[in-house]
């Protein structure tokens, strides 16, 4: 076992990989280096791409090499990469053995057909072996009737209690990257700014004061009769 490096489990399909100080600068250059890390546990140090590195050679002479060897076979930016690992045979064929994807920066080994049809096969004769036992708890037998079903008085299955799920804070890597693909999103479809709509000039209404004059009948003074003692 190399030093630093945790034992491989029978069934690596359970185990994961990752190194925090590392995680929020990773990008297509630099994945390979990432994943070739001495305390990863899915990355074989026998390797052709080891034996490159240790000798500075170009990483293209992996092809005119023969043995076991790692390529990126996929990328997906910026939190997805796939890495395949494969026996050589000649510079156009090569045998995969197994797929590793990198999600976040954590290392998973894929899982192969064989362990997923499994898989599906014991969740689905679980379900099944509950199902029967619950229905068989509601039935009855009485010698004159036979089988009946009671399923008003029939003792269920206790309810699993259900656990709050506790959420997680968000890490400083996944705070990066979402920041970033919304400037990106930001810059493909900036925002348009509708334009404020300006009032429509009120028409001048003009208002005409009409002055009345009252025309009063000017009435001469009375004249003033002499008095006749």
């Amino acid at each position: 076992m190399v030093p630093g490096r945790p034992p491989v489990p029978d069934n690596p399909l359970g185990l994961s990989w990752h190194d925090s100080a590392l995680i929020p600068m990773l990008n297509p250059s630099n994945i390979m280096e990432y994943f070739s890390e001495k305390s990863n546990p899915f990355f074989d140090r026998t390797c052709n791409n080891e034996i490159v590195k240790m000798q500075r050679l170009n990483p293209e002479q992996l092809t005119n090499m023969t043995g076991l060897e790692y390529i990126l076979l996929h990328v997906q930016e910026p939190i997805l990469y796939v890495i395949r690992k494969q026996e050589r045979h000649s510079p156009t064929q090569a045998t995969p053995l197994a797929d590793y994807y990198i999600i976040a920066g954590v290392v998973y080994q894929a899982p192969d057909l064989g362990s997923v049809v499994n898989s599906r096969l014991l969740s689905t004769v679980h379900h099944l072996q509950s199902a029967i036992e619950e229905a068989s708890s509601c039935s009855r037998y009485h010698p004159s009737k036979g089988y009946t079903w009671d399923f008003k008085n029939g003792k269920s299955l206790p309810a699993k209690k259900e656990v709050p799920v506790r959420e997680e804070p968000s890490s400083l890597f996944q705070r990066q990257r979402v920041d970033m693909l919304l400037a990106e999103l930001t810059r493909k479809f900036p925002l348009t700014v509708p334009k404020p709509i300006q009032p429509a000039p009120e028409s001048a209404v003009e208002v005409k004061q009409e002055i009345k004059t009252e025309k009063k009948d000017m009435k001469p003074p009375p004249e003033k009769k002499p008095r006749t003692n």
